[in-house]
C-alpha cells in the first residue's frame, strides 16, 4: 500500500465531509470551491499552521506528535474507527526499514488447534474464526452450515481458506441472495474492515493481492474502496437468507484472541423462542443430513470424500441438492 496515498486521500475525504456548519465556524460567502472544510479551516481548528496541515495532508505523517494527531482528529471529528485508522497510518509511516522488512517477513496467524476444539465446543451457536482479510481460518459445524453459500460459491479458491469479501463481490448474484435488502450495507462493511486492515498492516502482501483482484474484477469494490471508510466489526445483527432454512436474524459478537493477533472469533446467536431460534434447530438438522448424505455416498462410492463437512461440494465441484425445511 503506497503510505503517502492513503494518508492524502484520506484525510482529504474526511475534510470534505465536514462542512463550516457542521465544524461551528461561519461561512463566508455562498462560492465554496471546496464541498467541505478548506485547509486553512482543519488548521485553525487543530491549532496548526496551514503549511504545516497541507504537509500532512499530503501524506507526511513521520514525525508527528500524537497531540497533534488528536488535534487532527477532533477537528475533523473522528470516529472511534476513523481515530485508530489515523494512528495507524502514523504508525506505518514512523516503521524503521527493519520493522517494514519484519512486517512482509512475518507469517499469517493459523488457527491453533485448541481455539477449533473451542469452536467444535460450541454446538449451539454459529461460530468461526477470521482474519484481518476476511478469510474464514474454521469454523463449528453450525458455522459451516450458515456459510454454506459462501463455501459452495464457485468463487472460491481450493485449498484456501474461504474469503467472505471475494465471495461478496465475485459471486454478487449469490451473494444478493443470501444477504436480501442488506446487500450493501455488508458490501460496504467489507471494504470498510479491509481499508481498516490495510491501515493495520500495510505491508501485508497478501491482502494488497486481495485488494488487486477485487479492484480489478469488481466495479462496486472500486467505487466503495475509494471512499476510504474504516469500520470496527464488534457487535450488531445480521440477517441472513440460507437456501435450506430461510430468513435468519441472528445478533453477531467478535471476540478478539489475544494470543492470535489479527485474529477474531465471531460468534451468532438467536433471541430464544423466535423463529430464527427454530431456524438455528433447523439448521442444525440440515446439517447433520448432509454430513449422512455424505458419508453415504462415500461408501457407495460416488466419489464424496466420508466425512466431509457439511455443504461440501459435489464430485463436479457443485454443491449437492439442498434438502427444503420440507424434506426435513
Amino acid at each position: 500500500m503506497d503510505l503517502k496515498a492513503e494518508t492524502r486521500d484520506f484525510l482529504t475525504t474526511r475534510r470534505a465531509r465536514i462542512t463550516p456548519d457542521r465544524a461551528g465556524l461561519p461561512a463566508y460567502g455562498t462560492n465554496r470551491r471546496v464541498p467541505g472544510l478548506r485547509r486553512e479551516e482543519v488548521a485553525m481548528l487543530a491549532g496548526v499552521s496551514v503549511d504545516y496541515y497541507t504537509r500532512l495532508e499530503r501524506g507526511s505523517l513521520g514525525g508527528v506528535s500524537e497531540e497533534v494527531l488528536e488535534a487532527l482528529a477532533q477537528a475533523l471529528q473522528l470516529d472511534e474507527a476513523e481515530h485508530r485508522h489515523l494512528f495507524d497510518l502514523a504508525r506505518a509511516a514512523n516503521a524503521s526499514g527493519a520493522a517494514r522488512s519484519r512486517a512482509r517477513r512475518t507469517p499469517a496467524p493459523v488457527l491453533r488447534p485448541a481455539v477449533q476444539r473451542i469452536l467444535d465446543a460450541m454446538d449451539g451457536a454459529p461460530a468461526f474464526v477470521r482474519n484481518g482479510r476476511l478469510d474464514v481460518l474454521g469454523t463449528n459445524t453450525l458455522g459451516r452450515a450458515l456459510y454454506a453459500p459462501i463455501y459452495d460459491s464457485p468463487e472460491r479458491i481450493a485449498n484456501k481458506p474461504v474469503n467472505t469479501a471475494r465471495f461478496q463481490f465475485l459471486d454478487p448474484d449469490a451473494a444478493r441472495e443470501f444477504w436480501g435488502d442488506r446487500y450493501d450495507r455488508i458490501a460496504h462493511d467489507a471494504v470498510a474492515i479491509l481499508r481498516a486492515e490495510a491501515g493495520k498492516n500495510p505491508f501485508d502482501s497478501a491482502l494488497t493481492a486481495l485488494v488487486g483482484e477485487l479492484s480489478t474484477r469488481s466495479e462496486d469494490f472500486r467505487r466503495l474502496w475509494a471512499s476510504h471508510d474504516v469500520r470496527l466489526h464488534r457487535t450488531g445483527t445480521k440477517v441472513f437468507h440460507h437456501p435450506a432454512v430461510g430468513r435468519l436474524e441472528l445478533d453477531y459478537e467478535a471476540l478478539e484472541l489475544p494470543a492470535d493477533a489479527g485474529l477474531q472469533l465471531n460468534v451468532y446467536t438467536a433471541v430464544p423462542g423466535s423463529s430464527s431460534d427454530d431456524g438455528l434447530k433447523l439448521l442444525a438438522s440440515w446439517a447433520a443430513t448432509r454430513a449422512t448424505e455424505a458419508d453415504g455416498a462415500a461408501a457407495e462410492g460416488h466419489g464424496v470424500q466420508a466425512g466431509a463437512p457439511a455443504g461440501s461440494p459435489g464430485p463436479t465441484g457443485r454443491p449437492t441438492t439442498i434438502p427444503t425445511e420440507k424434506d426435513l
